[in-house]
């Protein structure tokens, strides 16, 4: 089996996470700038093994598109274009970066090591893929 690889797109900074090859577990991979985003993405399917992309969806609590994802859309298109054989699949992020935060406090880290927006992030994507993986079971 390849792994899923889950994004928490940001205009800024896109969290990363991914799923072992038995798609059993997803961790946190890392942050990356945006701007260097598809580059990254490109290199590390490259040298893993890489079945589908998850990205987040945000949607505002009348489940309508946040403003958002215009730029989410536009990076989907340069995604498609950069990595064609790899499907994408869309879902909801709402509360993610709330459940995220209250993750960092339930494991114990400091208000300092909580301000870290990238590791914020990166947590965000985990819990994206998660909630995928979930569904599927």
């Amino acid at each position: 089996m390849a792994r899923i690889l889950a994004l928490d797109y940001g205009t800024k900074r896109t969290g990363i996470a991914v799923t072992d090859e038995l798609q059993i577990i997803a961790s946190g991979l890392t942050t990356v700038d945006t701007k260097a985003l598809i580059s990254f993405l490109k290199t590390y399917t490259s040298e893993e093994n890489v079945e589908l992309f998850i990205v987040g969806e945000p949607k505002q609590m009348n489940y309508e598109a946040s403003e958002s994802e215009a730029s989410i859309t536009k990076f989907l298109e340069k995604l498609a274009k950069a990595i064609p054989d790899i499907p994408v699949k869309r879902i909801d992020e709402r509360f993610t970066s709330k459940m995220a935060f209250q993750t960092m406090i339930d494991s114990g880290l400091k208000k300092k090591q909580r301000q870290d927006k990238a590791l914020v992030d990166e947590i965000s994507a985990t819990i994206i893929l998660q909630s995928y993986l979930y569904n599927l079971s």
